[in-house]
């Protein structure tokens, strides 16, 4: 008898934390390698051919060796690789509308079922010969490979591989190899449709983790350091089977003479601080799920003894730090160029009377991204390379920034710093899964309860 109600416990509880558990379903491994490869396959066959007639280069070439892969090459690589083999060598050839982009690799075997292998190895026992025999047969307009003075993400092509490519390229196609910058920037911020879809059940996975990290079910005040929520971030993710792009922070403000400067927030910030009632607290959190990555920043006020709400002047300074998203985001224009979109932003904010600073960049397969760079946090006026960069459709973005509000109540200033990944087309901008507006509550406010 006692065994059996030991067990019915045991599934009581169990189901009971079950029922708790707001997070979205979760593919598993071998789910989730069919999705990448045909959301790949689907981005290879209807987004590739456009973006490669966009940028007028008719062949791209990646070439990366195990371990040292090409920002962009990893992105291209099928679930089950891991890696790159060897020296891996794809090359992309545009023969036309009719005949579409065709996808070969100069290796023995094929990339999985993305790229055909196309290197025989009784005819050209050298890998650098067997690329040099398809380049002269298809005899490209225009090489594009992968170098950029701006971007990391298409600065992939080593210096040695560069070398030995150039060694073995014959002399009459050495005009025609180009830099595939823009045309490595626009595969990497480019989001499908089918991407998209996903995408906004990745950001409230996040979202979820975040509001559980931010009660009572993880932070006792008085007792819990922001250190121990930062580890419980990070397990609850490892616990799903999920990854972080970035080791998550948590920090402080309250009713102290602390400065709350951005080196606090980025370098300065204390490791571990007992968390109290009355503080605000701020989260710095992102996800990697599905090759597609969130980045999120939200507040939570730790209620005092007889309150149960947060205080009207906080409330107040969160909504500027709103009014700021609003005033970027109003600003997404086709065309504009991160410094251009920068400038009209900051110009707006403070004709609202507000002290935003923007920090906005692109987000996708990697969480610090490519495409144009809305502003740094140490750099408010122009950021010459990456932020000269146009603002396409069906891009994704991480709105960064934060709004210096001065609170008489605690005779300082403080910063909301709130950051939502949001995406945007020719219908304008969105947010994917919606952004905070209100500050979080610890513990949350009970129904019916005063």
């Amino acid at each position: 008898m006692k065994k059996l109600l030991l067990l019915y416990l045991c599934l009581f509880w169990a189901f009971a934390a079950l029922a708790q558990n707001n997070i979205p379903l979760i593919l598993s491994e071998r789910e989730r390698a069919d999705v990448i490869d045909e959301l790949l396959e689907d981005k290879m066959t209807n987004v590739l051919p456009k973006l490669m007639r966009k940028e007028g280069i008719d062949m791209w070439i990646l070439i990366s060796r195990e371990y040292n892969e090409d920002p962009v090459m990893k992105t291209m690589l099928p679930a089950v690789w891991l890696s790159a083999r060897r020296r891996t060598i794809m090359v992309f050839f545009d023969k036309g509308e009719k005949e579409g982009v065709e996808r070969l690799a100069i290796a023995r075997y094929d990339v999985g079922n993305l790229l055909k292998g196309e290197w025989d190895l009784k005819t050209n026992p050298d890998q650098w010969d067997a690329l040099m025999k398809t380049i002269q047969e298809k005899n490209p307009k225009k090489i594009g490979l992968n170098f950029s003075k701006y971007y990391a993400h298409a600065d992939g092509l080593t210096f040695t591989e560069h070398e030995e490519f150039m060694k073995k390229l014959p002399l009459n196609f050495h005009d025609k190899v180009v830099s595939a910058s823009n045309l490595a920037i626009n595969w990497l911020e480019t989001r499908t449709e089918r991407e998209m879809a996903i995408y906004q059940q990745i950001c409230r996975i996040s979202h979820e983790i975040i509001q559980e990290a931010f009660s009572e079910k993880v932070i006792q005040p008085g007792v819990t350091s922001t250190d121990d929520v930062v580890w419980w971030m990070r397990q609850r993710v490892t616990d799903l089977g999920l990854e972080t792009w970035f080791h998550p922070t948590v920090d402080v403000q309250r009713m102290d003479t602390d400065n709350f400067d951005h080196l606090r927030t980025f370098t300065k910030r204390p490791n571990k601080q007992i968390i109290k009632q009355g503080d605000l607290l701020h989260c710095d959190f992102g996800i990697t799920y599905l090759r597609l990555n969130t980045d999120q920043q939200q507040h939570a006020y730790v209620l005092k003894s007889g309150e149960s709400d947060v205080p009207a002047y906080l409330k107040n300074a969160f909504l500027q730090g709103n009014q700021v998203q609003n005033c970027l985001t109003d600003n997404f224009k086709a065309g504009m160029s991160g410094n251009e979109i920068l400038a009209k932003a900051l110009e707006q904010s403070k004709k609202q009377g507000l002290n935003g600073t923007i920090y906005t960049h692109p987000i996708g397969n990697h969480g610090h991204a490519a495409g144009p760079t809305i502003g740094m946090w140490d750099n408010q006026g122009k950021t010459i390379g990456s932020g000269d960069y146009p603002l396409n459709t069906n891009t994704a973005y991480s709105i960064e920034l934060n709004a210096s509000v001065e609170i008489p109540e605690w005779k300082k200033t403080i910063r909301i710093m709130l950051e939502e990944d949001g995406f945007f087309d020719e219908n304008g901008f969105r947010y994917i899964d919606g952004r905070q507006t209100e500050i979080f509550t610890i513990p949350k406010t009970l129904k019916g309860v005063k």
